[in-house]
Parts: C-alpha cells; sequence; structure tokens
C-alpha cells in the first residue's frame, strides 16, 4: 500500500507483468512493420516510461519523438486538451505509431488526430498499453492494446496523482473504501449471539456468516474446500486458516451487492483476525468492529442448562462442561481483545436483560461506527 497526497493506492499491476506486456506489444508492432523504419510518438508526461522501455525492446530502427498534452485534473480526465509541445519534426509519407500510457475516454485521441490530420502521414496507428474499454466513448481504432483495465483510478509505471507517483515501477490502483459495515460478533455461549445476529442483519441488511454454517454448507455439498476441510479433520487435524478465508471469501464473492457482514466463529486467533483483514482489505473495505456480548459466567451457566432441558444437546446438561465451554471461549476471546482494541475497534455490550433491551445496546454501538 503507498499513500499520495491524501489517497491511499493499492498493489494493481507488478513490474514482471508490465515488463512482458510491453514486449508482447514489441513483437505485434515488429510483426506488422517488418522492415519499415517507424516514428514512434510518445504523449507527454504518463508514456516516458513506457516509451523508453519500448524502444529498449524494439530490435530494428527507429525513430522517437514526443508530444505533450494535457487532460487530467486531480482524478478526472477533463474534456480541454491542452496542447503544451507539439510536432517538431516532418512527417510526411512516414509510418507513424502514437505510443500512449493509457486510453480511457478517448478524448487524448481527438487531439492526437487533429494534430495529424494535415501531416500527410503514410499511416497512422495508434498503441496504448493500459485500455479502459467501459470509459471508452470515442470510434477511432486502437491497433495495439496492452491490457485492458477496469475504469479505476492508477498511478505508476509513469502514471502519476497531482504530480505523485510516476516513478513507481509498478502500478497502484486507487483504494476507495467501501461503505459497508463488517462486524465480528463475539459472545460465550448461552450470551444469545444467534438471537441478536438475526436482529442485526434484518436492521442493517448484513449477510451473516457462521463459520460453522459455512463449513457444514460445504462438507455437505462436496465442494472443493469442503472435501480438503474434511481430509484434516479426518486425520484429526486443524483445518489451515487459508482453507478457512478461502471459504469466507466465498461467501463474500456471493453477496457482492450486501450493506455488510456479520462474521461468527471467526477470527479465533490474532493470526486469522489478520487475515481477515487482509480479505476484507483486498474488497477495499475493513472490519469496523468487534462486538462482543459480555453475561456473568452464573448467568451463563443457568441459561444453557435451562436450554439443555429442551435441546437435546448433551454440551447444555453438564455444567462441568458448560463451564469448560466458558472458559474456552475467554482464553480466544482475551487475545482478540487486545488485538480489535489497539484499533479502537472493541466493544463490549452488556448481554443481561430482555433480548429487545440488549438488542437497542447492540444498535447504539453499530449506530456510532
Amino acid at each position: 500500500m503507498i499513500k499520495l497526497h491524501n489517497l491511499y493506492f493499492k498493489p494493481f499491476i507488478s513490474e514482471q507483468e508490465l515488463d512482458a506486456t510491453v514486449q508482447r506489444l514489441v513483437d505485434e508492432i515488429v510483426n506488422d512493420l517488418q522492415d519499415v523504419v517507424p516514428v514512434f510518438v510518445g504523449i507527454l508526461n504518463g508514456s516516458f516510461m513506457f516509451v523508453s522501455d519500448f524502444v529498449k525492446k524494439y530490435p530494428k530502427p527507429c525513430e522517437v519523438t514526443f508530444i505533450k498534452l494535457a487532460s487530467y485534473e486531480g482524478l478526472k480526465s477533463t474534456e480541454d486538451i491542452h496542447r503544451l509541445i507539439g510536432l517538431t519534426q516532418d512527417l510526411s509519407g512516414r509510418k507513424v505509431v502514437i505510443l500512449e500510457d493509457i486510453i480511457d475516454s478517448g478524448n487524448t485521441l481527438v487531439e492526437v488526430h487533429r494534430i495529424f490530420e494535415n501531416e500527410n502521414v503514410d499511416e497512422l496507428k495508434i498503441a496504448t498499453l493500459f485500455y479502459k474499454p467501459e470509459a471508452y466513448k470515442k470510434d477511432y481504432k486502437l491497433h495495439y492494446v496492452g491490457m485492458e483495465i477496469p475504469n479505476k483510478f492508477i498511478v505508476g509505471y509513469g502514471l502519476d496523482y497531482d504530480g505523485l507517483g510516476r516513478h513507481l515501477p509498478a502500478v497502484y490502483q486507487l483504494k476507495t473504501r467501501q461503505h459497508m459495515t463488517n462486524l465480528v460478533l463475539f459472545g460465550p455461549p448461552g450470551a444469545g449471539k444467534g438471537t441478536q445476529a438475526n436482529f442485526l442483519k434484518e436492521k442493517y441488511n448484513l449477510v451473516h456468516i457462521s463459520t460453522g454454517d459455512v463449513f457444514r454448507f460445504n462438507i455437505k455439498n462436496k465442494t472443493a474446500l469442503g472435501m480438503l476441510a474434511k481430509s484434516f479433520m479426518d486425520k484429526g487435524e486443524l483445518v489451515p486458516d487459508q482453507v478457512t478465508i478461502d471459504m469466507l471469501n466465498a461467501e463474500v464473492e456471493k453477496n457482492t451487492g450486501a450493506k455488510g457482514f456479520i462474521f461468527d466463529g471467526f477470527p479465533r486467533t490474532n493470526a486469522q483476525a489478520e487475515a481477515l483483514d487482509e480479505l476484507m482489505n483486498q474488497k477495499d473495505s475493513e472490519i469496523n468492529a468487534m462486538i462482543a456480548l459480555e453475561v456473568d459466567d452464573e448467568v451463563l451457566v443457568g441459561r444453557l442448562l435451562e436450554r439443555g432441558k429442551t435441546s437435546g444437546r448433551k454440551d447444555d446438561a453438564d455444567e462441568s462442561i458448560i463451564r469448560n465451554r466458558i472458559t474456552e471461549y475467554y482464553k480466544k476471546t482475551a487475545i482478540l481483545k487486545e488485538y480489535y482494541e489497539s484499533q479502537d475497534k472493541y466493544f463490549g455490550v452488556d448481554g443481561v436483560g430482555g433480548i429487545e433491551d440488549i438488542t437497542e445496546r447492540l444498535n447504539a454501538v453499530i449506530d456510532k461506527l
């Protein structure tokens, strides 16, 4: 992650990918032009790195020149194209290839074609390293395209944000935080976490992702991840964190239009919490809060013993097992409490009282996030 001025950018295209793409463009153009000595025209400022790498890879004689146009103001490409440096040589009868760093709206191409309409060139072709098909609004043909990319702002490899970032050897994409509410919901056995999760997902239009439910679904339906998880479980081994994260990622991907998620049963360790942070970061989002329902141990024991009379669960009928489950919960939660407290994201909520009262307390926390 890098910061330029007030904005953050995340890695998007590596140096190796750029090098391979430039080489492919060189190969295509060499094959097309054969033994013709072309004139490559770079569009400054953004194309200087691309042009430099391109001509170094070009295996045959060629000429290089530049024109300088300006269209960007901050993050937006404007309709008003300024010609700052024009052509300084006669290109009559020559084959000209424009080397452009990026084509989005196509406004720059209008000015390029205007410049060359009276130059009497033999042929004018357009080569661009990056192309945003979603943004392109013109009819000019693009003869060589290095890479199609989404319509998101990028920097690096000659491209800048308000003057900064051109020097970066790789390309970075603007990181835009999505307006989502993502919660890690915790509570000891008997705290009423499941009940409250149902209320919260309805009120805030969130998707409730229970790790236990996700595991059962994948194993029952014999998905690749489910079978992989089962192979560890059958050997009595812990399922690797990455397998669980991949399952959660699949659930998140199923609900791309969600306003947020409630993660229930995950994370359990610092490593898992860090993995979840990275997963949400990849979605241009984040965990907003860890909310833990806090209930006195004796109240929990009483609730679970009462529940055991009707639930049929053996672990709800044995007080020693209940107390051990509660102890294990605190051991795990204490670690995560420190993790989220360090980010000012831990919120303890009184879990004793009527269901509606507890819901109101949870709402009060979430509404301030």
